[in-house]
């Protein structure tokens, strides 16, 4: 009887949590490299689903190796920041496989990846160059941050915004893995001042006035075209 109970609880547990509460679904083969060529143009990653999978005896060891991130992207002159995201669109042998990863490059001299949050994984962040001061804030405004070392590894829990600043004299490098194909990403100060939330909004809750509040839309954004129910 204890564990009927059990188990109808479990049921339960697991008809109620969201869908966002759950990992990417498992698979249900070894491997599906999408095959792009049955569409007839290059991989759209939003369409990841309805690719057929290629014949597995087609498949070689050099479709499940990728070379992208032997060297750094490209720095922004802002943050000194170069970043590098490798999903299906960019590996598509990662389809299927609940996994996706990143190289992150840091400029000399307070290079900065600025504070972001990652909507559907966790992150493991691998410094392999360079001392990195790298923290996350959790749900209850607590901040866990340190200095990294070279070869040290931080976790960046689901949704948690995050952030890491080079603290070294030499450029460093981090290597991040992330437990979904697709972690998304949302940059807060792009997010925030690039998006066109309407200026009394972001006034009152920053503090800001209209002066500084154009110097920060001026940096990062406004894009130039707003999805809102509220046009001026």
């Amino acid at each position: 009887m204890a564990a009927h109970h059990l188990l109808l609880l479990a049921l339960a547990v697991a008809l109620l949590l969201p869908p966002s509460a759950t990992a990417d679904p498992d698979a249900v083969q070894d491997y599906c490299v999408p095959d792009a060529g049955a569409r007839g143009r290059p991989l759209d990653p939003s369409l990841l689903p309805t690719y057929p999978c290629r014949n597995p005896s087609n498949l070689t060891a050099s479709d499940f190796a990728f070379a992208g991130v032997r060297a750094a992207g490209n720095f922004s002159a802002d943050t000194g920041f170069a970043g590098v995201s490798v999903t299906p669109a960019q590996f598509p042998a990662l389809h299927t496989l609940g996994v996706s990863f990143a190289r992150a490059d840091l400029s000399a001299a307070g290079g900065v990846n600025t504070p972001h949050y990652h909507p559907r994984a966790t992150e493991t962040a691998l410094v392999l160059a360079g001392r990195v001061y790298a923290g996350f804030v959790d749900s209850g405004g607590r901040l866990f941050a340190k200095v990294l070392e070279k070869g040290e590894v931080m976790v960046f829990p689901k949704a948690m915004v995050h952030f890491q600043m080079n603290v070294g004299d030499e450029p460093a490098t981090v290597y991040g893995t992330f437990n979904s194909e697709n972690p998304g990403i949302v940059r807060i100060p792009a997010t925030v001042f690039g998006s066109g939330i309407k200026d009394g909004v972001l006034e009152k809750a920053f503090g800001l006035d209209p002066a500084e509040l154009r110097r920060l839309e001026k940096r990062f954004g406004p894009p130039k075209t707003k999805l809102s129910e509220m046009e001026d």
